[in-house]
């Protein structure tokens, strides 16, 4: 398709916020987000004139337009509805354990009277909150139904506070949660922060390298790649320019860690990815954050600007010769955008559809240029590293993986929430140790380990040290969370209720997660209605199978990670309920 071209008149406001962004194709969600916030919603028109005032194809942007979550479009003038009068609720797996689907027929049925748009959600990043919601931007809960009539009238809640840890912490990166105040520099600076940047800029990059790989930090955000040597692979690629590129999209169901890290001291991870982007040899940063935690991006870039303020960031920094800079850019809604070349794509303005690989990141990321993922998580750790050594992370942990990790505890336990501590805990340990153990009137059923891409666990297995490697037998680490579940839920409804995740998160790329989802959510709706029949469940083995060898993408791929160890540990619950 030929390039649009602007021979017709381009709205003035349209034009202008272009033009902001110096019509850099990459920033076209982010100006569909700015134009569907001034708005209400985004139309046919709209977009055709961004698309004109960019000078990209239309269908490009409509493509942008429609893949994401968190924009609509509509062939009304104007939305129904301002967006800070919008609801999103929650129905992510935690959130449906607290009742949410109920909450949100409910928060229809009051608040629609009451001018406000009431629509469903996947996980919101607020699983201590469940039942979480969006009011707007601003983050809500636990929501009850006695809520909803004061909702109109500007209702907001308190965020979990983690600055006291629990009896057997051992805490890195929350060790200056609550001594810190994430709203101002001077605080950082007073408890430590940016002097192991200082001390790093007088070192040679390769020495940084060194001391990282010789830490054995591994990547936080499930696969558990080593981070010294995901490090050398971009410092040694020849091209220039380099990126560094800070994964905030942490959209997985039952992971808020990130969120956390970054209300409770954001420098930290502002200098850790200084400090990568000088030992890499890049001097421009990213920090690609999930549409729904506009809090927390707020709360970045206020540091970014302290710290540029403070020549922390920026040109030549600490009155050396390397400069980094770093541009917080917001996603619009996609689970899929978690998988770094997903992530890629959305930053580089299209749809966040995963890429081939190989190459990967580290020698083709960013604009075909050599780049540097990293979760939040690692880059919270660096700092403490590098000020302490590498030999005290690794004696900070007698698992096989060094170092400690951020863990969350959730549903049927008496102290839900996230707490620090080393590798090698069995869920025994988190359930009583951490987690206080199961409530009154409550037996251990069975427990989702790693997210909503993690292993479905029977009490057999409550014993078995997790890392990661504790997947091959049978209890995933991925990205530290455990969502625990008592007699009164079914593995069955609560398998459904991950497919459905799945199901309107699969970017639809590929056939066998597109379809396989649909089709065993479909199965799984059958056997809760006692519609099914045994070869329903064989269909769902085969499934599991078909996804898991053939889909493009680690979202279709390990759609089968729940799927087979709820049908091999809870093979009679499926059972009972056929025809």
């Amino acid at each position: 398709m030929a390039k649009s071209t602007s021979t017709f008149p381009i709205d003035q406001e349209i034009n202008s916020l272009v033009q902001i962004h110096e019509k850099d194709p990459g920033a076209i969600p982010e100006i569909l987000r700015q134009i569907q916030n001034m708005r209400g919603n985004l139309t046919p028109e709209s977009i055709r004139q961004i698309a004109a005032a960019i000078d990209v194809p239309a269908s490009r942007v409509y493509g942008v337009a429609s893949f994401y979550s968190m924009l609509s479009i509509s062939q009304l003038e104007h939305g129904k509805v301002a967006p800070e009068r919008t609801l999103r609720v929650c129905d992510g797996p935690v959130c449906w354990l607290h009742g949410a689907t109920d909450l949100q027929q409910a928060a229809r049925d009051i608040l629609d009277h009451a001018g406000w748009e009431v629509k469903r959600s996947s996980c919101l990043g607020l699983c201590d909150r469940a039942p979480a919601a969006l009011a707007g931007e601003q983050q809500v809960g636990p929501l009850s139904l006695s809520h909803l009539p004061d909702m109109p009238l500007g209702l907001r809640s308190e965020p979990v506070v983690y600055s006291q840890p629990r009896a057997g912490e051992l805490r890195v990166m929350m060790a200056l949660a609550g001594r810190v105040d994430p709203e101002e520099i001077d605080s950082a600076m007073s408890l430590g922060a940016y002097e192991s940047l200082r001390n790093a800029l007088v070192k040679k990059p390769g020495e940084i390298i060194d001391e990282v790989e010789a830490s054995g930090l591994t990547g936080r955000g499930g696969a558990g790649f080593p981070v010294g040597r995901k490090w050398r692979f971009v410092a040694q690629a020849e091209r220039f320019p380099k990126f560094v590129i800070c994964n905030a999209d942490e959209s997985e169901p039952l992971i808020f860690k990130d969120r956390v890290l970054i209300d409770t001291h954001p420098h930290q991870i502002l200098e850790g990815m200084a400090i990568a982007g000088y030992a890499t040899g890049a001097s421009r940063a990213f920090i690609y954050i999930r549409g729904e935690y506009e809090e927390q991006a707020k709360r970045l870039e206020k540091a970014i600007q302290q710290a540029e303020q403070r020549g922390l960031l920026g040109d030549q920094i600490l009155g050396s010769e390397y400069s980094f800079h770093v541009h917080v850019h917001r996603g619009a809604g996609a689970y899929i955008c978690g998988e770094e070349t997903a992530l890629i794509e959305s930053l580089e303005g299209k749809r966040g559809e995963p890429r081939v690989r190989p190459p990967y990141p580290p020698t083709y990321g960013y604009r075909g240029m050599p780049t540097l993922v990293n979760n939040v998580e690692s880059y919270a750790t660096i700092p403490s590293i590098l000020r302490n050594g590498a030999q005290w992370y690794r004696s900070l942990s007698q698992a096989t993986t060094p170092g400690t990790k951020l863990y969350m505890v959730l549903g049927h336990v008496n102290q839900p929430g996230l707490f620090e501590a080393p590798f090698g805990l069995t869920l025994r340990q988190v359930i009583d140790d951490f987690g206080g153990g199961m409530r009154a009137g409550s037996n251990f059923n069975f427990a989702l380990t790693g997210g909503a891409a993690g292993t479905i666990v029977p009490a057999s297995l409550l014993d078995i040290p997790i890392d990661y490697a504790s997947a091959g037998k049978g209890v995933s680490l991925g990205a530290g969370a455990f969502l625990i579940c008592d007699q009164t839920v079914s593995v069955v409804s609560f398998l459904r209720e991950i497919l459905h995740f799945f199901l309107v998160e699969s970017c639809g790329k590929c056939t066998p997660c597109r379809q396989g989802t649909r089709r065993a959510f479909d199965i799984l709706e059958d056997l809760i209605s006692n519609r099914g029949k045994n070869s329903d469940i064989d269909e769902l083995h085969s499934l599991a199978e078909v996804m898991q060898q053939a889909s493009f993408c680690g979202l279709g791929q390990s759609v089968a990670i729940p799927m087979k160890s709820a049908l091999t540990h809870f093979h009679e619950a499926f059972l009972a309920t056929t025809q």
